[in-house]
C-alpha cells in the first residue's frame, strides 16, 4: 500500500531526530576526555581511542552499507540502528572499565555506521527529483547543527554533573525515539538482491580501516614513521583488490558501475576537494586560536560557532535552490568563497583580532555549505534509482577518506615551518590552491542539476 505525504514526512523526521542524536553523540565525547582519564587514570593517546574507536568502526561500515540498504528494509535497519546504539549507550554508562567504554563505543559506532548512510538512501528515494534539494538539505541542517552544538552542550553539561551525563541525555533520547518509531516509522525502501561476499568484507575492513587510521595516526605523528609507510601500503593494496574484486562478482557488495557515471564522479570529485578543506579547517583554526592566538578552548569554540550555525542554516536554503537553478552556481559561489577566506586566513599572524577570525571562518563555513547539499544532490540524481544505494556509500567512504587525506596533508605542512604562525600562513596558502582546482571543476560543471 502507497503511503500518504504525512506519513512519509513522519518517517523521515523521526529518522532525522535520531540521526542528530547519532551525530550529535560524536562531538559531545571530545569535552568529556579530561574527566574520564581521571576516572579511568588514562594517559590521553588511550582516551583518544573512544574517538578513534568510533570513526574507524563507522568508516568500516559506509562501505558495507549498499549490501544492508539494499537487503533490507529501512523500518528494520532503522530500528536495528536505534537498538544497536542504546545498547552502546547502556555499556559506555555501566563501563566498570575501559574496556567496557571503548566496547561501548564501537556498538555505537556500528549504529551509527547503519544510521546515517541509510538517512541519505531514505531521503532520495522517498521524495520525488524535484523535492530531493529540499529533503537533503533539512538532512544538511542536523549534520550542520550537531558538530556546532555539540561542545557547547557538552561543556555546559560537564560544568554541573559528571561525564556520564553526556550518556545519560544520549540515551534518554535515543530510547524515546525508538520507542515512537515502532509505530510512527513506515518503510520507504524497496528490497532487492544482495550478497555479503566474505572476501569483498575482510577487503573493505583492512582497505577503509587501515586508512582512515593510518592518515589520522599521522596527522598527529608525520607520515615518515616506518610502520605508518606499511600501514598505508598494506591498506592501499587492499582497497585496489576490493575494487578488482568488486568488479568480477555477480552481485558486488560496492557496484563501482557508478564510477562510469560522468557526472556522478564530477560533483564527487569537488565535495571531495571541499571535505579536504573542509576537515582540515575544523583542525588547523582550533590549533591557531588557541596555540598562536593564545586564547582558550572555550573562546575557541566560541569564535569558530557563528561558521558551525552557518553551514546548519544555509542547508535546507540551498537545497531549495538546488531543486530550482541545479548545482553549478552553487559550486562556483562556494568554492569562489574557499578561495577568497583562504587567501585571507593565509594572512592572519599572531595579533589579528577575534572578530577577523570569526568572520573569515564564517565565510569559510558558507562556501562549504553552497557546495556540499547541492553536490551531493546533484551527484546522486545522476544514478539510476536501483544504485542509489552504492553511489551513496561510494560517495559517503571517498569523502571520509579524502577528509582523513586532507587533514593529514595539511597538518603536516603546518608544521614544516620554523614557527607554527609561518606553518599555518603556507598551510592556507597551499589550501588556496586547492580550493582553486575546485573552483576550476565547478566551472565545468553542465548547468542543469
Amino acid at each position: 500500500m502507497a503511503l500518504s505525504r504525512t506519513q512519509r514526512y513522519w518517517t523521515v523526521l523521526f529518522m532525522m531526530s535520531g540521526a542528530f542524536v547519532a551525530l550529535l553523540n560524536q562531538t559531545l565525547l571530545t569535552t568529556a576526555l579530561p574527566g574520564i582519564m581521571a576516572s579511568f587514570n588514562l594517559s590521553l593517546d588511550r582516551a583518544q581511542w573512544l574517538t578513534t574507536i568510533f570513526m574507524l568502526v563507522n568508516g568500516i561500515m559506509i562501505p558495507i552499507s549498499a549490501y544492508y540498504t539494499t537487503r533490507f528494509s529501512s523500518k528494520k535497519l532503522y530500528v536495528t540502528a536505534i537498538g544497536l546504539f542504546i545498547l552502546g549507550t547502556v555499556l559506555c554508562l555501566a563501563a566498570p572499565y575501559f574496556w567496557v567504554l571503548l566496547l561501548g563505543r564501537a556498538v555505537q559506532a556500528v549504529g551509527a555506521g547503519i544510521l546515517i548512510p541509510l538517512m541519505q538512501v531514505v531521503l532520495l528515494v522517498a521524495f520525488p527529483l524535484e523535492e530531493r534539494g529540499a529533503a537533503m538539505g533539512v538532512f544538511g541542517l542536523i549534520t550542520g547543527f550537531s558538530p556546532a552544538i555539540g561542545p557547547t552542550l557538552s561543556g555546559w553539561l560537564l560544568s554541573y554533573y559528571p561525564w556520564q551525563a553526556i550518556f545519560w541525555v544520549v540515551l534518554v533520547a535515543m530510547l524515546l525515539n525508538f520507542l515512537f518509531s515502532l509505530g510512527v516509522v513506515k518503510n520507504l525502501t524497496e528490497t532487492g538482491p544482495a550478497d555479503l561476499d566474505s572476501l569483498s568484507v575482510l577487503l573493505s575492513t583492512v582497505a577503509f580501516g587501515g586508512l582512515l587510521y593510518g592518515f589520522s595516526k599521522a596527522s598527529r605523528i608525520g607520515f615518515m614513521h616506518l610502520p605508518i609507510i606499511l600501514l598505508l601500503l598494506i591498506s592501499f593494496t587492499a582497497l585496489y583488490v576490493y575494487l578488482r574484486r568488486q568488479k568480477k562478482l555477480p552481485t558486488p557488495m560496492l557496484n563501482t558501475s557508478v564510477l562510469r557515471v560522468k557526472a556522478f564522479v564530477h560533483a564527487c570529485l569537488i565535495i571531495m576537494v571541499m571535505f579536504m578543506i573542509f576537515n582540515a579547517s575544523m583542525t588547523l583554526m582550533p590549533i591557531y586560536i588557541q596555540k598562536i592566538r593564545g586564547l582558550t578552548t572555550l573562546q575557541s569554540g566560541l569564535l569558530l560557532l557563528p561558521g558551525g550555525l552557518l553551514m546548519g542554516i544555509l542547508a535546507p536554503i540551498t537545497g531549495r535552490l538546488f531543486d530550482k537553478i541545479g548545482a553549478k552556481p552553487f559550486a562556483v559561489l562556494g568554492m569562489l568563497l574557499i578561495v577568497l577566506s583562504s587567501l585571507s586566513l593565509s594572512r592572519l599572524d599572531a595579533h589579528a583580532n577575534s572578530f577577523s577570525i570569526s568572520f573569515l571562518f564564517a565565510i569559510l563555513m558558507t562556501g562549504n555549505a553552497l557546495i556540499l547539499t547541492p553536490l551531493t544532490t546533484s551527484a546522486m540524481n545522476a544514478l539510476p534509482i536501483r544504485v542509489i544505494p552504492h553511489g551513496s556509500a561510494m560517495n559517503s567512504a571517498t569523502r571520509q577518506l579524502f577528509a582523513a587525506i586532507g587533514t593529514a596533508i595539511f597538518v603536516n605542512l603546518m608544521g614544516t615551518k620554523v614557527t607554527l604562525e609561518q606553518g599555518f600562513r603556507f598551510t592556507y596558502q597551499v589550501i588556496s590552491g586547492l580550493a582553486l582546482v575546485g573552483l576550476m571543476l565547478s566551472l565545468t560543471l553542465p548547468r542543469k542539476p
